[in-house]
């Protein structure tokens, strides 16, 4: 893979998380994140400036993402109900959605009003676009 190939696939990951927050009011932040926990795109960008503000962007939260899917996946298969299509967290002040995206995943993290008709189309559409630029399109 080359430099310009590497560049390309961020450009185009952050473009996608882009469209994702532009579509849909009241997502805080999103990150693509691989299973092993590190995290490979995240938007707003993560630096050691907007932490605070952007938690989600972070290498722990990465981390920790991969650890609730991981387990999320194995205890359906153990109870014979099939692949993870997402998993979903409420909270007091808002909500996580992570959807499996080929070898990574998405992670969007939005206000508690925000309506889940459009979250869910909108979040699907973009995990769709992620499988497709790392090449998981095809793949199960």
């Amino acid at each position: 893979m080359t430099a310009n190939t590497q560049e390309y696939r961020s450009e185009s990951l952050e473009k996608t998380l882009r469209k994702l927050h532009l579509a849909v009011s009241g997502v805080k932040a999103s990150v693509i994140v691989n299973f092993d926990g590190l995290l490979v795109s995240a938007f707003p960008a993560f630096d050691d400036e907007n932490y605070e503000e952007h938690p989600t962007s972070s290498p722990q939260v990465a981390a920790m993402s991969a650890t609730l899917v991981g387990l999320a996946q194995r205890t359906l298969r153990r109870l014979a109900q099939g692949e993870l299509e997402r998993l979903m967290m409420f909270a007091e002040a808002g909500v996580m959605i992570v959807y499996p995206a080929g070898e990574a995943m998405l992670a969007v993290l939005v206000d508690k009003e925000t309506k889940p008709g459009m979250l869910l189309y909108a979040a699907s559409r973009a995990c769709d676009e992620i499988k497709e630029i790392l090449g998981f399109a095809d793949k199960k």
